[in-house]
């Protein structure tokens, strides 16, 4: 549409270019035809002799005032001497039959106007307020003045104007017929396309990072011939391609899902049997020697270490198989006071604080999860931060959500860590080599994963912000429904 009403712009300029000045030059061949006689008879209407501009032959007005023979009604006539106008007439309608001279009362701004028209023999186009815009052609007379010849423009500027409409009219009906019809066969030739983008929009609301893979929908076939029908086979051909994929990796996450789940129910019974016989032994009455009940303290330590982890992998892959967790009110705000009475008495060397709401906030879902993601995230804290950082809780309500942040001003997380900061098996690599060699490691990697995996499953999440000096750790839980 742009392209063509460029186009029917350029043609409707052009034509009225060239028409106007096709007339134009009519015009000015007119005015040459007329030549001068019309001015020069201004001076001496009459037929005498003595007349020194040839009109001897007489053929003045009946008044005598002007050779009006063959000259157009409306023809201007001037003469100049010097700069000075001392005659102006036009050519009108006279009573009765035939023509006669006007004289043309002329204003200061009209008397320059002519004066300032060159002697060339050529046309010009002046306007003059005692008439209208006229075509003028001046040349020099036999007593050394300048006779003006003018003919009026309105012709030429009707003829143009009227042009002008008839193709804006034309090119206007033209456009818009061009325009709807366009429209209807573009959209008509564009069904396809719209049933493709369809039901590209239906699989882009199909979840698919996680859940079983069911049957996608498919574009509509269309003619393989046409651009639209290859568009809307490469699309099915993708989707096949794409859902093979997701049912492939929804198989393995299951069968990885599965075996978490069995390994670690089948290794709760050898784990606990072997932290019991290391308990076991350590009671014994008779004399043990030091490396002996050095070694059997690891085994129990490392014994309770295995179970933690074990219970938690269990938890993890019954939360990616979506059980259900228990609905029940559970005030959270006495579930922080007594992760906080415990995060203390696990950690005294540091500042605990705690910045809560007037009201209790009360959420729907397991209490025993919930105590488990604060206990996580405090110990966390503790952990990761050294003697002395402070470490403030917040619980408040926000829009329905009830939010709960556990910020500290220790070293925070490390900008590599962050990224995968919830996934399983993450460590801080310093912390936990130090923990090692001192024999008091217990983290298991697995903890801030479980505080991701508890929140969403009560629709909720749990969030990062970290920098050198200020670390929190926030997590939103839906109030009421969980």
């Amino acid at each position: 549409m742009v392209l063509l009403a460029v186009s029917c712009a350029a043609v409707g300029v052009a034509a009225v270019v060239e028409l106007n000045g096709f007339l134009t030059g009519r015009l000015d061949q007119q005015l040459h035809d007329a030549g001068e006689r019309f001015p020069a008879s201004l001076e001496h209407g009459g037929t005498l002799p003595s007349d020194h501009d040839g009109d001897q032959d007489g053929g003045g007005d009946k008044d005598g005032d002007g050779d009006t023979r063959r000259q157009t009604v409306g023809t201007f006539g001037a003469r100049l001497v010097g700069d000075t106008v001392t005659n102006a007439a036009v050519v009108g309608s006279g009573p009765g039959a035939g023509t006669g001279a006007l004289d043309v009362t002329l204003g200061a701004a009209d008397r320059r106007t002519l004066a300032a028209v060159p002697a060339d023999g050529r046309g010009h186009t002046v306007e003059l307020s005692a008439l209208d815009d006229y075509r003028v052609m001046a040349v020099r007379g036999r007593d050394g003045d300048v006779l003006i010849t003018g003919l009026p423009t309105e012709p030429v500027e009707a003829t143009v104007h009227r042009l002008e409409l008839v193709a804006a009219v034309v090119f206007g009906a033209a456009l818009a017929l061009a325009g709807f019809a366009g429209a209807v066969w573009v959209r008509w030739s564009l069904r396809p396309l719209s049933r493709v983008a369809a039901t590209a929009t239906k699989v882009s609301r199909l979840p698919l990072s996680s859940g079983e893979v069911g049957l996608w929908p498919r574009a509509p076939e269309a003619d393989p011939r046409s651009e639209v029908g290859r568009v809307a086979d490469a699309f099915n051909t993708m989707l096949g391609h794409v859902e093979d994929a997701l049912t492939k990796r929804q198989a393995s996450e299951e069968r990885l899902r599965s075996f978490a789940a069995d390994a670690s129910h089948e290794l709760r019974t050898p784990v606990a049997s072997i932290r019991g016989h290391a308990e076991l032994a350590l009671l014994h009455p008779g004399p043990v020697p030091p490396k002996v009940a050095r070694a059997l303290e690891r085994i129990e330590a490392e014994a309770a270490r295995m179970g933690e982890m074990v219970d938690d992998l269990l938890l993890l892959a019954r939360l990616d198989a979506g059980r259900p967790l228990e609905r029940l009110p559970v005030d959270l705000t006495r579930l922080v006071l007594d992760a906080v009475t415990d995060a203390q008495a696990a950690g005294p060397g540091h500042r605990w604080t705690l910045e809560l709401s007037e009201e209790p906030v009360t959420v729907t879902g397991d209490a025993h999860r919930l105590h488990q993601v604060l206990a996580n995230l405090l110990a966390n804290a503790r952990l990761h931060t050294p003697v002395g950082s402070t470490i403030t809780i917040s619980l408040e309500t926000e829009d329905g959500t009830a939010v709960l942040k556990v910020h500290d001003d220790g070293p925070g997380v490390a900008a590599d860590v962050r990224p995968r900061v919830f996934e399983r098996f993450t460590h801080g690599d310093r912390r936990r080599a130090e923990g090692v060699e001192n024999g008091t490691g217990t983290g298991t990697g697995l903890g801030l994963s479980i505080v991701a995996a508890v929140a969403e499953a009560h629709g909720g999440g749990v969030a990062l912000d970290s920098a050198p000096g200020s670390t929190t750790f926030t997590v939103r839980i839906p109030v009421g429904n969980g």
